[in-house]
């Protein structure tokens, strides 16, 4: 009997292959992960536009730079640095409200997210009419456009994610757990990625 209870332990332990099961608090969502690793991928196709901002910049510019005659709205730019970097501070606060089940908080930080990215959506464009110059006016032009534009279109991106988000906000979709509020944290995470791009883009770009 005893050896038949040694034999029967010994096929259970033989069940488990591999390494132990990761804890629950060691492992990440698949969400999560997938938006993390789509950033990664966002984060080398802005590495390229910036490697190619700074061959122009360095290798390939014979003049000043920006070129003569072409003024950056700095101060503009400036202000409108200020307001997507508030945006950050406000989706973070829909997150932490929604984990503690104000509702009203998520409502509220997810609405004025939204407003701040798209009153700085409208400035850039604003600036795009105003500036005095094209893409088509040399590499400063192109390039200028190209990465500010392409950074506008993540925002543009991030706003439609914002509005999904709003939408079932105020529905009430969302709760305090990890899974009833993945819909907050996810495009909250990809607004804060925008958000370090263009604080990269506006050093890069107008300051530098």
């Amino acid at each position: 009997m005893e050896s038949a209870s040694i034999a029967v332990g010994h096929g259970h332990a033989e069940e488990h292959h591999g390494p132990p099961e990761a804890h629950q608090s060691a492992r990440i969502d698949r969400t999560v992960l997938g938006i993390l690793l789509f950033i990664l991928s966002e984060v080398m196709l802005f590495g390229a536009f910036f490697a190619a901002y700074f061959f122009i910049r360095v290798v390939a510019n014979d003049g000043p730079w920006p070129p003569a005659g072409v003024e950056l709205p700095v101060l503009i730019a400036g202000i409108n640095t200020a307001i997507l970097v508030s945006s950050s501070f406000t989706v973070h606060y829909a997150l932490e409200a929604i984990k503690h089940n104000n509702h009203r908080g998520l409502k509220l930080g997810l609405t004025m997210t939204w407003l701040l990215g798209a009153t700085f959506l409208f400035i850039q464009i604003n600036e795009y009419i105003h500036i005095g110059f094209t893409p088509r006016d040399g590499a400063f032009g192109s390039i200028f456009f190209s990465l500010t534009g392409l950074h506008g279109a993540h925002v543009f991106v991030g706003l439609l994610l914002l509005t999904f988000a709003n939408i079932r906000a105020y529905r009430g979709h969302f709760g305090p757990d990890q899974k009833d509020h993945l819909g907050v944290e996810v495009p909250g995470i990809y607004w804060h990625f925008v958000d370090i791009m263009w604080i990269i883009v506006f050093s890069a770009v107008y300051i530098i």
